[in-house]
């Protein structure tokens, strides 16, 4: 099982990624160019955060154009999964492999600083490690971190239980008080109808070793770590049956 971290002109949490998978996981790992068009070896795929082409246009405009974003189209429709984190996030909406958009913080501020992420979808690989309802904390880095989407699709995401996580209180609750950025239905991450891309603004990468403040980002690794190891073997055993 192998992790490939995307690396595009601009991007500056791949490290940090890479360091989480390499250190904290003990998995194998590799960095991605941008350029690279064959990701057959990996099982996991990230595209970390960023400014990505300089954000030039929108966040992640240029980026989906790149390369490796038809590899990794085709990873999503192989069941790989692939994690997109803030610029991440905005790159996959871009891409078309998740729906919405990420515009301007409402209050026009860059923010930089904790947050309280409510877990509302336990099944799926990126959370298997978690419970629902519970309260995680995970820092933001961002100044487009509204997420916007029209309300038919507000409404599916809701009706299929297609978000993630939600920014909440420390006890939960899920109110503008705690939205650092006005992002529609408090929402934080979502993913697509397979359940295999999660896309999610904040940054679980930075708080996976206490000396940064939190180990909470590592539930989110370590399920999809067991996830693809899990599934790999379900592979073989059917391959060899």
């Amino acid at each position: 099982m192998k992790f490939g971290v995307v690396v595009f002109p601009g991007t500056w949490s791949d490290v940090d990624c890479f360091d989480v998978i390499h250190d904290v996981l003990k998995e194998p790992v590799e960095y991605v160019w941008h350029k690279d068009t064959d990701l057959s070896a990996y099982d996991c795929i990230i595209l970390p955060g960023g400014f990505s082409y300089g954000d030039y246009l929108r966040c992640g405009a240029i980026a989906r154009f790149s390369p490796v974003m038809k590899s990794v189209a085709e990873s999503v429709e192989q069941g790989k999964l692939v994690i997109g984190i803030c610029n991440g996030f905005q790159i996959l909406c871009e891409a078309g492999l998740l729906p919405g958009v990420l515009r301007a913080n409402d209050h026009l501020q860059f923010r930089c600083q904790w947050t309280d992420l409510r877990v509302e979808n336990q099944s799926t690989p990126f959370t298997s490690t978690l419970s629902e309802g519970q309260v995680i904390s995970v820092p933001i880095s961002h100044g487009e971190g509204n997420y916007f989407a029209d309300p038919e699709t507000l409404a599916m995401l809701e009706r299929d239980n297609r978000v993630a996580f939600r920014y909440c209180g420390p006890a939960g609750e899920v109110t503008s008080e705690f939205n650092p950025n006005g992002s529609m239905n408090n929402i934080a991450g979502i993913t697509n109808a397979q359940g295999n891309v999660l896309g999610m603004m904040p940054h679980p990468e930075r708080c996976c070793d206490e000396i940064l403040g939190g180990v909470d980002g590592t539930a989110i690794f370590e399920s999809m770590a067991r996830w693809a190891s899990g599934d790999r073997m379900q592979k073989v055993q059917e391959t060899t049956a």
